[in-house]
């Protein structure tokens, strides 16, 4: 099962934006902000007024760095790189957070939405392949009423969503035609683990909500014939110690309830950062036994786009 080849691409949401229908999500994603039910956590909080829920974020948005990124997967770094821009703060509490600085201790800078647009039209200017917005769940109505302004500018690359996985299905419907590239995570099948480690019982269920239904916009990811993404789905899983992710069940997910021919990242860098140490099972890196059982788990599962590897 070869990468599909496309040779003419438009992004989804210039269609949206010709049309007049940008603005009409980006109303109904900003009336959620004020009885918050973005993300699964549903916290109720009015962000409009600067009330701050499980993410401690109101309606202001913060971003921690943006630039050309060189370690994301190939076919989004290609020759010049992913355009990314890292958000702070997150809907997760995952303890091994490897961006806690981010994700927990709250670094970064608030920026309004028609600076965030100058954000992507920088990356644009530098050669990026594609905005990258990492960790945007709980940033959604900001991004998209930054996107506007960013069209306006010239903006035409895909934009990736590149997201933890704990997304609201009825939030990922209002981006329908917005995200050319969702890249998710599929952290945990267990809702044991995914309590203990990510303060989330219910992420499996969530996550295997949220990946079907981004299948069901954007399909198998399309590479271009200089090996770009363009569009459709990118799965990441995290290989953790003592197979606490579940990967042997998260792999038959993605074969069975989404497609064979998913393109998925099976990650071994994995590395006790943040809170790993008090947990004596996070507190050491994987062994390569476990990654390439992790490896044969997935290609068992009858996955062969497997990133770096096919």
């Amino acid at each position: 099962m070869g990468e599909k080849k496309v040779d003419l691409f438009e992004p989804a949401y210039l269609r949206l934006y010709k049309e007049k229908k940008l603005n009409e999500k980006i109303e109904l994603l900003y009336k959620k902000l004020l009885s918050c039910d973005i993300c699964p956590r549903k916290c109720k909080v009015n962000r409009m007024e600067g009330e701050k829920g499980y993410c401690k974020t109101g309606v202001k948005t913060m971003v921690s760095s943006f630039g050309p990124h060189f370690g994301e997967e190939s076919p989004l770094v290609g020759y010049s790189g992913s355009g990314t821009i890292f958000f702070t703060y997150c809907n997760l509490g995952c303890l091994f957070c490897q961006n806690y600085d981010i994700s927990h201790l709250g670094y970064g800078e608030e920026v309004d939405e028609k600076d965030l647009a100058l954000i992507m039209l920088k990356l644009k200017k530098m050669g990026c392949h594609n905005i990258n917005f990492v960790t945007p769940t709980h940033m959604i109505p900001q991004i998209l009423k930054a996107l506007s302004f960013a069209i306006e500018g010239g903006l035409d690359l895909p934009l990736v969503y590149n997201t933890g996985g704990y997304d609201s299905v009825e939030t990922l419907r209002i981006l329908k035609g917005i995200f050319d590239i969702y890249m998710p995570d599929f952290k945990y099948f267990d809702p044991k683990v995914a309590k203990k480690y990510s303060n989330a019982e219910d992420y499996p269920l969530v996550v295997k909500e949220a990946l079907k239904e981004m299948h069901t916009q954007v399909g198998d990811l399309v590479i271009d014939e200089k090996g770009i993404a363009k569009r459709g789905l990118l799965i990441r899983h995290l290989v953790l110690p003592e197979n606490l992710a579940g990967t042997k069940d998260a792999m038959r997910f993605i074969s069975e309830e989404l497609s064979p021919n998913s393109y998925v990242n099976v990650m071994e860098q994995y590395r006790p950062e943040f809170k790993a140490k008090n947990f004596p099972i996070l507190n050491r890196r994987i062994t390569k036994d476990e990654f390439l059982s992790a490896i044969k788990m997935a290609k068992d599962a009858g996955l062969l786009r497997l990133d770096g590897l096919f």
